[in-house]
């Protein structure tokens, strides 16, 4: 079953990998389309200094290390009203409790109190387990209602890199890895204001989150294996360049808007939207939505799955305390090809 699953997995990430930058729009008055991005003509350092953030010489591929004095970080030089943000990724590897690398927008520095995020977030592993990572978002200061969906992969994201895409639109987010879609979310009229709805700029970061990112803090960062290094390339920025103080509705954003609607990204396919639900089923172990401790009734996104309902304790966690998939290790059977047990102690 779980070959089944990996090999349906694969077969679409390769068909539709081969669409990747080139489908043009359509319904749209131009052409434009999400293109790799060099890092300055798109991005500024956040912090980490000449030795934490290092660029390649063709200014495409970024090095962040994180090291017992600092991480590093960098974002976007401009802020974007919605957009498809993109990058492909790996992560450190060997031990790497304790640490997070984030892949997220957020316009925090600009509306303290009301800003709006969506995250991707590793969070780290001990040395043989799978790194974990969430996806989330809030609205408009609604960090008090988070949205967090917690997961394992189906591939050992330090041996390769692997695209994670952000779409964000008017009506809908979509959270991807490679061409897979992995959550969804629409927005309704119940939404309202907690629908992320202002201009955000792009983060990545790399840091020491020892208190809470593995097992819950169980487990801290252990420098003896520093430098720890994330490389991220073929960066993708597309959407409306905005000034968030200004008015959001102008008329390049409106058609920039439309773009985004009709990109290939926002229409998921059938074969992609069984690869979600069986990521879903198999893979994510948290989900706010199915959290009935936390939510006796389900913020209104949610989209309530009978068969993921079934597996899903009233903590929104797997019914048993722990899911064991095993099989047998062949020779040269490389680790990205495992399934890897999943815990449930954070």
């Amino acid at each position: 079953m779980y070959d089944q699953f990996r090999n349906s997995l694969s077969k679409t990430t390769l068909c539709l990998s081969l669409l990747l930058f080139l489908q043009p729009f359509t319904g749209a008055t131009t052409t434009l389309q999400p293109h790799i991005l060099p890092f300055q003509k798109g991005f500024t350092q956040l912090f980490g200094g000449d030795t934490n953030l290092l660029r390649s010489d063709d200014d495409n591929t970024v090095h962040l290390h994180l090291n017992q004095y600092t991480g590093a970080g960098f974002r976007s030089s401009d802020m974007y009203n919605h957009g498809l943000f993109s990058a492909r990724i790996k992560l450190p590897s060997e031990y790497t409790a304790g640490i997070v690398v984030a892949f997220y927008t957020s316009n925090g520095d600009v509306f303290e109190k009301t800003h709006d995020e969506l995250d991707f977030e590793f969070l780290g592993n001990i040395k043989g387990k799978p790194w974990r990572f969430q996806t989330n978002l809030y609205g408009n200061g609604s960090t008090s209602r988070g949205r967090e969906e917690r997961y394992t992969l189906w591939f050992d994201p330090s041996k390769a890199y692997h695209r994670y895409t952000i779409l964000w639109t008017s009506s809908k987010i979509i959270f991807y890895i490679d061409e897979i879609p992995i959550r969804e979310i629409l927005r309704n009229d119940e939404t309202g204001s907690d629908f992320p709805s202002k201009p955000m700029a792009l983060y990545a970061t790399i840091w020491d989150a020892s208190n809470w990112a593995t097992n819950g803090g169980k487990y801290k960062v252990n420098y003896k294996y520093a430098p720890f290094i994330t490389e991220m390339t073929d960066l993708v920025l597309h959407g409306c360049i905005s000034n968030p103080i200004q008015e959001l509705s102008t008329e390049s954003c409106l058609e920039t808007n439309t773009q985004l609607e009709t990109i290939h990204y926002n229409n998921i396919t059938p074969k992609q939207r069984t690869a979600m639900k069986r990521f879903r089923e198999k893979y994510m172990y948290y989900s706010y939505c199915y959290d009935t401790l936390r939510y006796t009734i389900p913020p209104p996104e949610c989209v309530i799955d009978p068969v993921i309902r079934q597996r899903f304790k009233e903590n929104g966690r797997p019914e048993l305390g722990h899911r064991h998939h095993r099989h047998s290790r062949k020779r040269n059977h490389v680790l990205s090809s495992q399934i890897y047990e999943i815990q449930d102690e954070d």
